[in-house]
């Protein structure tokens, strides 16, 4: 049971939005509370979570036709496809109310927005076309959002807009390459791809360079202080190189990270 609701929640996406949630509480240039910031953590771990239960239940068919999803709890059996749907949607309500009970209103209706959006919108119409992806990434850019409010921020302040607006230019190379490493399954599925290879790669490339000119109007507004700066404008500069040099396989790996070293910068930059 443990494992199959490993598979359901997909804990390492889950946590990754959380970990994006609070690079935009930490953004805000207010007192930690960790109480805040646990919760904030957690609850949208959980949304996130239970989305991608719900996700699955939903796209259950698809799953089975494709060999990286086929060892998913509902295409095995190990459950229901009620059971997955109870289970999600207990997760999202967990999620919700953790985020109201700490953070008020607007972030509890921010992600449930998010999660809305994901599953009426982006899961549904990622079947009829390639173009999904760029709508589905809006998804992504809530979680600093989410932080930012929690810590007191308003969601219209430029600083949180920025850092939303970067976390949304990474989602896309980051998910065409994963496309392209299971092409094979979503053709099985009959999921649309992006663009014909030649020039979705070329594409990628210069959305990558977008992606590190976005990455440095962070030090560039005074959103990273002086203190980090240096250091921030390094980590960046891999993906510029590893996208001149047009390597997939350095870049994938460098990318799963890249969210990660966002956050370390902010949580440098805060203290």
């Amino acid at each position: 049971m443990t494992t199959s609701l490993f598979r359901l929640f997909r804990p390492r996406l889950a946590l990754l939005n959380g970990v994006a949630a609070m690079g935009g509480y930490l953004l805000y240039p207010a007192a930690v509370h960790i109480i805040s910031l646990g919760a904030l953590m957690c609850g949208v771990a959980f949304l996130a979570g239970g989305g991608s239960a719900i996700n699955q239940v939903l796209e259950r068919d698809l799953d089975l036709l494709m060999v990286r999803t086929s060892q998913r709890p509902i295409p095995l059996g190990d459950l229901t496809p009620f059971s997955g749907a109870a289970i999600g949607s207990l997760a999202i309500f967990g999620g919700l109310v953790l985020l109201a009970a700490v953070g008020g209103l607007l972030p509890p209706l921010l992600g449930a927005a998010a999660i809305g959006w994901y599953l009426a919108v982006y899961t549904p119409l990622k079947r009829r076309t390639s173009l999904a992806l760029a709508l589905g990434a809006l998804c992504g850019a809530v979680p600093p959002l989410i932080g930012w409010c929690m810590a007191g921020g308003a969601i219209a302040d430029y600083r949180v807009l920025l850092l939303a607006g970067l976390l949304y230019l990474w989602q896309i190379p980051h998910f065409w390459l994963f496309q392209r490493r299971h092409a094979a399954d979503y053709r099985s599925a009959g999921i649309p791809l992006f663009s014909p290879p030649a020039r979705e790669a070329c594409l990628v490339w210069l959305w990558m360079l977008a992606l590190v000119a976005a990455a440095m109007l962070l030090p560039a507004f005074g959103i990273i202080g002086r203190h980090v700066a240096i250091w921030y404008a390094l980590f960046p500069l891999p993906l510029a190189v590893i996208s001149l040099a047009r390597s997939e396989r350095l870049l994938f790996p460098y990318l799963n990270l890249f969210p990660l070293l966002v956050a370390v910068a902010l949580f440098l930059n805060h203290y």
